[in-house]
């Protein structure tokens, strides 16, 4: 995971060289753990999901403290599971491990729990896209989530996975108000990022 990652104005995470968006969630309440910049290190929020061929990235509608958004790799995230308690919203949850830069120690990192629930529509087309989607990185990178192994792959690596087939096909839910990105979102400008610790960069 990254906090905080670079967005553009409107909202948009930057993306990454090769990055392709999937889809955008608006109305979701999103809970994690362990974030130093929000009051308790709990952040409970409200705003929307991005989701993309190489991560998913919350962004908060209004800040929690200095906490604003949460980025999480897909090949990072582990035991996500779908939840549909009978007197609650629908739910995701689940781990993400963090993305520590080489110079620093892993043991100084805590593996994040995140939950994001659906209070507002259905989640008919956000659930079945996502699952299918962290299934085929981790089938098209062959690579199985164990938090002792994630540190050590390159988060990037998922932007290999062919995703066009996936969203042609994708199931829309009529009460689901998620966002289909059949065509890329125009970008504000032309900078894209290299990987999670460097700055973005204007490419021509």
């Amino acid at each position: 995971m990254a906090e905080n990652p670079q967005l553009f104005g409107n909202g948009m995470p930057v993306p990454f060289h090769g990055e392709m968006f999937v889809l955008a969630r608006d109305g979701v309440e999103f809970h994690v753990d362990k974030i130093p910049s929000a009051p308790g290190g709990h952040a409970k929020t409200k705003g929307t999901i991005y989701l993309s061929n190489i991560r998913m990235v919350f962004v908060a509608a209004k800040p929690v403290g200095n906490f604003f958004a949460f980025d999480m790799p897909l090949l990072y995230v582990h035991g996500e599971k779908f939840n549909q308690p009978i007197f609650h919203c629908n739910n995701i949850s689940g781990f993400v491990e963090p993305v520590v830069p080489e110079s620093q120690n892993r043991a100084l990192y805590s593996t994040h729990t995140f939950k994001i629930l659906f209070k507002e529509g259905g989640c008919g087309t956000f659930v079945p896209l996502f699952l299918n989607l962290i299934t085929s990185v981790r089938r098209y990178n062959q690579f199985e989530a164990q938090p002792a192994t994630v540190p050590r792959v390159d988060p990037m690596q998922a932007a290999q996975t062919p995703v066009d087939d996936m969203m042609r096909h994708a199931y829309v839910d009529p009460h689901d108000p998620t966002k289909i990105f059949l065509q890329q979102p125009a970008a504000e400008s032309q900078l894209r990022r290299r990987n999670y610790h460097g700055p973005a960069e204007n490419v021509y």
